[in-house]
């Protein structure tokens, strides 16, 4: 007959030794006497970020440095450093410096060598952003020279010539994708903060890179004036006038897109 299972686990139970229990008083105390300890770890911690608070306002008196942090000026695609900065470009990046306006008579030869040439209608088919046109002046109408260039990622220009000189260019309109060159301008010579459709708004002067039919890029202004600088639904928008703010905002809050013919 088989001897029964459970007298026989009792009696090996009796015969095994358990470790003796820890004492959890110990481990108690000893964490209460270290919560004492924390606020002097806080402290310490205030009294480092107060000294990097007071490095970081120091360097802010460093001409170089307070240029980099306080005047920059991002609109869109484009960065504006009115004071010299001393800091590096990346590759994707092109710096542009203020220059006196061309002398030359005309800029229509510029024009013919720019790439991209196309008509409105299938730059609206070719683009994937709604095309956004000037209703005032009331007279402007469609432009008369259109270009659709890579930027990196589009970039439209638009350009109305003036009546009264065919020769020359009236205004210019450039609407370009946010995947487009980062452009940094340093230095213009008029940099007035404004608002286009209570959206952060530029007015300033320089130039800008086009390219040209054989690949070359260009740094040029097409009008010997001021640009307004604004964004539209995260496409930068940039506007050549010889008029002055008031009518270059005034264009710049007409513009819509025009029902699809």
């Amino acid at each position: 007959m088989t001897e029964p299972i459970e007298p026989r686990l009792q009696a090996l139970a009796k015969e095994f030794k358990y470790p003796p229990t820890p004492s959890a008083a110990g481990v108690v105390m000893s964490r209460i006497n270290g919560a004492g300890k924390r606020p002097m770890v806080g402290r310490q911690f205030a009294w480092a970020l107060t000294m990097l608070i007071v490095l970081l306002a120091g360097l802010m008196f460093v001409p170089p440095v307070r240029a980099a942090v306080l005047e920059f000026i991002q609109i869109g695609i484009v960065r504006i450093f009115p004071a010299p900065t001393q800091l590096p470009v990346p590759a994707n990046e092109i710096p542009l410096m203020d220059t006196p306006a061309s002398n030359a008579p005309s800029l229509i030869p510029l024009l013919e060598k720019m790439d991209g040439e196309t008509t409105f209608e299938s730059a609206r088919d070719k683009v994937s952003f709604p095309i956004l046109m000037p209703t005032y002046p009331p007279d402007l109408g469609l432009p008369d020279r259109v270009f659709l260039q890579d930027a990196g990622g589009s970039m439209l220009i638009l350009v109305w010539l003036d009546p009264q000189q065919p020769d020359h260019v009236q205004t210019s309109l450039h609407l370009i994708e946010e995947s487009s060159w980062v452009l940094d301008k340093y230095r213009p010579t008029v940099i007035e903060e404004t608002t286009v459709r209570n959206q952060h708004a530029v007015w300033t002067t320089g130039p800008y890179p086009i390219v040209l039919s054989d690949g070359d890029i260009d740094i040029t202004r097409m009008i010997s004036g001021h640009v307004l600088i604004w964004t539209e639904n995260k496409i930068t928008c940039r506007l050549e006038t010889d008029l002055n703010l008031d009518e270059a905002i005034r264009i710049a809050e007409s513009l819509q897109v025009l029902p699809t013919p």
